[in-house]
């Protein structure tokens, strides 16, 4: 039997370890671990590569996500829009803050939320809006930014799944996943498209006035040291992390195309398997595949699932409960909440092995396994 891993960061360091071992040493050699340079040099080569005018380096995706909303002087009870198929934390910073999250279904082909779903979401409490760009495909972002613009709302873009696609306006122009609301959020956990050695995030804007007030709040509310002009918190992106980010960040459109590669092939492979769906490509944006997910239909993939395990194939089901039936999301108005897309791709969505070292050698192993399932 064979180990197959969901990803292998370790083919991935060996293949750039002269580079990342170089950038480790230098931040070892000057001691500055924190807020050194190779910080700054980070946060202006993603700007640079995302065309944004502002990054702000943070702790963790999550830390993202919450200094984005602490930024934008919500008040307690003020509703955001968020999807329900989606990761805990883009809903648990709403809920900390003491904001109302508002969970919405999305579109079963792509896994997004919609402009049609959000609008019919939206109440006078509404102030903003959180797409989730998962799995590594954008969200439909023009349509979102009319809505939000003819509401008045702020858009943050959760794309901790997505960086490096590619967005087309209606124009023709591309933009990168992202960059569109208002604020844009990342993680930067080891196994993203876009992962350090630990945990990171980063938060980016074209607002000066926002960046300025999100620098303030990552950095305990302080412009100038030991001044604090708001209510802040401690999130930093350490000067080790930034440095491994800033080989990688390099190498990530040829880590994209690995992936994308790799997707290719398997949805070659399967597309004609009956009792299972390969991933949609939407027409307005690229796809990065941080996962691979399929649907696997008739209620089978519970069993798919234990078959690739016993084959020594590792998989996983991103994400099994909706948000508003987890425990601690059961309010009054989450009881009754029933939403049948999410709970569909909940009961079938199975992901499988997809990541920059993969070979057909790999891959042909996964398909021929799965395939041998369907013919049982």
């Amino acid at each position: 039997m064979r180990n197959i891993p969901m990803v292998d960061l370790k083919g991935q360091y060996a293949r750039i370890k002269p580079e990342i071992d170089e950038a480790i040493q230098a931040v070892v050699d000057s001691a500055y671990f924190i807020k050194g340079p190779q910080v700054k040099s980070f946060e202006d080569n993603l700007a640079a590569y995302l065309n944004v005018k502002h990054v702000i380096g943070c702790a963790n995706g999550t830390d993202a996500l919450q200094v984005a909303l602490m930024s934008l002087n919500l008040e307690a009870g003020d509703e955001v829009i968020v999807p329900s198929f989606t990761y805990v934390a883009t809903a648990e910073v709403i809920a900390l803050l003491g904001l109302t999250p508002v969970m919405i279904d999305v579109d079963p082909v792509s896994f997004n939320v919609t402009s049609e779903l959000i609008e019919e979401a939206i109440t006078s409490r509404t102030k903003v809006i959180v797409p989730v760009h998962l799995f590594g495909q954008c969200c439909d972002m023009e349509p979102i930014m009319t809505l939000a613009a003819q509401h008045s709302l702020y858009v943050i873009e959760d794309n901790a799944q997505a960086i490096g696609a590619d967005y087309t306006l209606s124009t023709g122009k591309l933009t990168k996943a992202g960059t569109q609301g208002h604020i844009g959020c990342t993680s930067f956990f080891p196994s993203k498209n876009l992962g350090c050695y630990g945990d990171g995030g980063a938060i980016f804007t074209n607002d000066d006035q926002l960046a300025s007030t999100i620098r303030m709040i990552a950095n305990h509310g302080q412009r100038i040291k030991y001044h604090h002009d708001l209510i802040g918190c401690n999130s930093r992106l350490d000067t080790i992390q930034a440095a491994v980010l800033d080989v990688k960040l390099n190498h990530l459109d040829d880590f994209g195309k690995a992936r994308a590669d790799a997707a290719s092939y398997y949805t070659q492979e399967l597309a004609e398997v009956d009792g299972l769906a390969t991933p949609h490509l939407s027409s307005f944006s690229t796809h990065v595949f941080h996962q691979y997910t399929m649907r696997i239909h008739h209620s089978r993939r519970n069993q798919l699932q234990a078959h690739l395990k016993e084959a020594g194939i590792a998989n996983a089901i991103y994400y099994p409960v909706p948000l508003y039936k987890q425990l601690a999301y059961q309010t009054d108005a989450n009881k009754n909440l029933h939403l049948d897309q999410t709970e569909l791709l909940c009961a079938e969505v199975l992901s499988i092995p997809i990541h920059t070292e993969m070979n057909h050698d790999i891959q042909d192993y996964v398909i021929k396994t799965i395939k041998a399932f369907f013919l049982q």
